[in-house]
């Protein structure tokens, strides 16, 4: 058991990572639950696991102190344990950091090998960051590999509740208040994040500053646009389009720079076992000879079909919904002119918040099963297949009633509205003996589609932003409040009371209690904001050329209320590496793609100057074929300034690469300097011998020896020993020179 706790790791971390000991030296915080007398888990299996945890920490290296958690304030309520662990020895932090540093290498993300354990500091700064993940890769993987083999809330560890590091609040505040004065974003900033979050976070950061400073071009020219061009320019479209390719190709060059500048380039060819992965035999890796654990293929294929259907149900469970919704909102406001019609407006509105969220709730966990049957062996293939069908969701919720609008509502109205008739007869059923509703003759509404959008860019923006920050807190606060009435109401008390924490100690126990309650940050949700955002941006700007203004300002609260849910409202993440996006960047590539699409098809039916086909009373006046060759048009066009925009961009130089090269130089210069210096010492020892065996007579033995020893080889081996030595080649050599030199004497004086 190692148990070395006046060997505190924290020497290994940079100053400028860490303050002093702001935490008590903590790594890790276990959240360990207690089931209440009325939960079917009896308490003695929550002993017994806990015991075993606590044993298998040990033994792994780490030092181990226990404290109450969350009391229970009555007798059917959870309570639980706080669990403190520090890697208990220097020794085994530096062979981590030095196995992992290897593993780098041997997988092309270093581009030299580390130096000897005990100089590993001095070789590159040991972060926050990589120390945590270094921990919680000690807490989390196998026992034969070495780890604790603990994965929250799964089989046996299901008391476990959460593992989390604790923040560090005076890194929080400096964070903040910093950014709360700053307009851009450095490099310097993305750094400090890397280096207290990890790289995966980094990257979203990194994302989202590189989004918005490019959005500086669409909110000027878009707002020349509005005043010059008005919606459904051909001018803005072109000009929007190209600027969503420009922006992908660059970020894929930007993400790869970053990715150099940080050390991580190709670290995800290094992927993490899963734990619930799993397998149905073991086999022998054809290429390595290792020892695999063996899923079929066949079967997860089968399972990834399943797919298909999940869209479908997508598309037809959330699709009717919200054109069930979008015909009801028509009727309503567009139809009806009947009594209450004022309050009838929110009904549309008042079913989508209630039915919606649990719609979405609900094929979130079915996505989530059916993930979880594909059977991955690693995270980063789960979490690609996940994010896959999550944009999916998504995409559906977010466009959907856009595209109706479009694509339907104005083309096909007039065909469609009378069947609308249908509510009026069921609403007419309620009225005194049936008498028809009062309704007005329909007529296609030209503003509906901007002001929709206008809606989505703006308004769901800002009421998304205070869903994110400003909730979370009132929630909280509204718990505690509502837990502490009905503690009062009833008058039940539990009759289990923690000892008192000591006075030292308070503050920070207080604290950690908090941040034990708070929710996991996930960044896949921000990531899913951005680029659903963007898709509005590429997909229907058109129709309102501000919405880059709108998400420019929208962007820069965003950081600063990202930076604040993650040090106020959420646990401080695990610091995982990441060399990119990850599958984002296939979700931004397709919506620029299908922006060339909908623009042009936007611009050939919207645009009045153009002889767009808004307000037409017949779909069947509309051209198909013009609208068809349109889209092609667009499609091919943006395929041939992707391609020329990638060229152009790849040829640009940038810090990360420039790193790059210049770390492969000075390791290949460092080799040949090596091999150098070993032929010079070569040589000169090769030298030493030779100049020996000049001073060396030839006498008859010598010629006798040298006889024997070339007796019975081959002549291509005797060739090479006629000269022995440097001194004996130039003595022959000056005497054939010397012979030339005679002859020609003598030619010179019969002449």
């Amino acid at each position: 058991m190692a148990d070395s706790r006046d060997s505190s790791p924290e020497g290994l971390v940079s100053a400028s990572s860490s303050s002093k000991y702001p935490n008590f030296e903590v790594d890790y915080v276990i959240n360990y639950s207690l089931p209440p007398p009325t939960s079917p888990s009896p308490l003695a299996e929550a002993e017994a696991s806990f015991t075993q945890l606590i044993t298998l920490l040990s033994k792994t290296g780490f030092a181990v102190e226990v404290r109450p958690g969350r009391a229970p304030a009555t007798p059917t309520s959870p309570s639980s344990l706080l669990i403190f662990l520090r890697i208990a020895s220097h020794s085994l932090l530096e062979k981590q950091i030095y196995r992992y540093r290897v593993q780098d290498w041997l997988y092309g993300v270093r581009t030299a090998a580390p130096g000897p354990p005990n100089s590993l500091n001095e070789q590159e700064p040991i972060t926050d960051a990589e120390r945590l993940r270094l921990a919680y890769l000690l807490i989390t993987k196998p026992v034969n590999e070495g780890g604790a083999g603990i994965t929250p809330g799964i089989g046996q560890w299901r008391f476990v509740k959460s593992v989390f590091p604790l923040h560090d609040r005076k890194f929080n505040k400096e964070w903040i208040k910093d950014w709360s004065t700053k307009y851009i974003l450095d490099d310097a900033d993305l750094l400090k994040i890397r280096n207290q979050f990890g790289e995966k976070v980094a990257f979203y950061f990194a994302f989202l500053q590189s989004y918005f400073q490019f959005l500086l071009f669409p909110a000027l020219f878009g707002s020349a646009a509005w005043l010059i061009l008005g919606g459904f320019s051909w001018v803005y479209a072109v000009v929007n389009c190209l600027w969503g390719v420009i922006f992908f190709e660059h970020w894929k060059v930007k993400e790869v720079d970053l990715a150099v500048q940080w050390g991580v380039r190709g670290v995800g060819k290094i992927q993490l076992p899963r734990p619930q992965f799993k397998f149905e035999r073991e086999g022998v890796d054809p290429v390595t000879g290792e020892i695999v654990k063996v899923y079929s293929p066949y079967k997860r294929l089968a399972r990834q079909l399943l797919q298909v259907p999940f869209a479908g149900a997508c598309v037809v469970v959330l699709g009717g919904l919200i054109l069930g919704c979008f015909s009801i909102e028509i009727f309503i406001t567009e139809v009806y002119m009947g009594p209450f019609k004022q309050y009838l407006t929110f009904l549309p509105t008042v079913l989508l918040t209630i039915f919606m969220p649990t719609f979405t709730t609900l094929l979130t966990k079915l996505a989530e099963r059916l993930t979880d049957l594909e059977n991955y062996e690693t995270v980063d293939a789960h979490q690609a297949s996940f994010v896959q069908k999550i944009f999916v969701l998504n995409f559906i919720t977010s466009y959907l009633g856009i595209f109706l609008t479009a694509f339907v509502y104005v083309p096909f109205g007039k065909i469609l509205v009378p069947y609308l008739d249908v509510f009026k007869l069921t609403a007419q059923k309620f009225t005194a003996e049936g008498k028809p509703l009062p309704t007005k003759e329909w007529v296609i509404n030209p503003d509906r589609l901007r002001k929709q959008v206008i809606y989505f860019t703006v308004t769901a923006q800002i009421v998304n932003l205070a869903t994110e920050v400003i909730v979370p807190y009132a929630k909280r606060r509204i718990f505690k409040t509502v837990e502490k009435v009905q503690l009062e109401v009833k008058g039940e008390k539990s009759g289990v009371e923690w000892p008192k924490d000591t006075e030292e100690e308070h503050k920070f126990l207080k604290r950690v209690r908090e941040e034990a309650e708070l929710e996991q940050y996930d960044v896949t949700i921000d990531y899913r904001e951005m680029v659903i955002q963007f898709g509005y941006l590429s997909l229907f700007s058109v129709v309102w050329p501000l919405t880059g203004c709108s998400f420019l300002v929208n962007n820069w609260v965003e950081a600063r209320s990202d930076a604040m849910k993650i040090a106020a409202n959420s646990q401080r993440p695990i610091p995982w590496r990441a060399d990119s996006i990850g599958p984002w960047l296939n979700a931004l590539g397709f919506l620029s793609w299908l922006g060339s699409i909908t623009s042009a098809a936007l611009v050939y039916l919207f645009n009045k100057s153009g002889g767009g086909q808004l307000g037409v009373g017949s779909v069947w006046d509309i051209p198909g074929w013009a609208l068809l060759l349109a889209i092609l048009c667009s499609e091919h066009v943006y395929l041939v300034v992707q391609l020329v925009v990638r060229g152009v961009i790849k040829r640009l130089d940038s810090p990360g690469l420039q790193k790059e090269r210049a770390e492969r130089f000075a390791m290949r210069k460092e080799l040949l300097e090596r091999m150098v210096e070993e032929e010079v010492v070569s040589e000169q020892a090769e030298r030493a011998v030779g100049v020996e065996g000049n001073g060396e007579k030839i006498t008859r033995e010598v010629l006798e020896e040298e006889a024997r020893r070339t007796s019975g080889l081959g002549p291509e081996k005797v060739f090479w020993l006629r000269q022995r030595g440097a001194g004996e080649s130039v003595e022959v050599g000056r005497g054939l020179i010397q012979l030339v030199s005679l002859g020609n004497n003598s030619t010179a004086k019969r002449e």
